[in-house]
């Protein structure tokens, strides 16, 4: 028995996008996946890409990237 579930795909193609026969069956699994939207999702957060994204984005603290710290550069030290 087939895991493809061949009924399920022929309404997506023929019903929900409106395909004929002879383009659905012309097609590969990825372009009607692509077609369907089924790769649209978003992927899981991984470790590796927060990392990633850590790295291209690092948090700065407000204080500091507001210029407040600025303020003190000039006083000598004094509030």
């Amino acid at each position: 028995m087939s895991a493809i579930d061949w009924p399920g795909l022929l309404r997506a193609g023929l019903h929900g996008l409106g395909l004929e026969p002879k383009v659905f069956w012309q097609l590969t699994p990825i372009e009607l996946k692509i077609m369907l939207g089924v790769d649209a999702k978003a992927v899981p957060l991984t470790r590796a890409r927060l990392s990633e994204l850590s790295a291209a984005f690092p948090d700065i603290p407000k204080d500091i990237e507001n210029g407040a710290d600025r303020g003190l550069a000039g006083s000598g030290g004094r509030t």
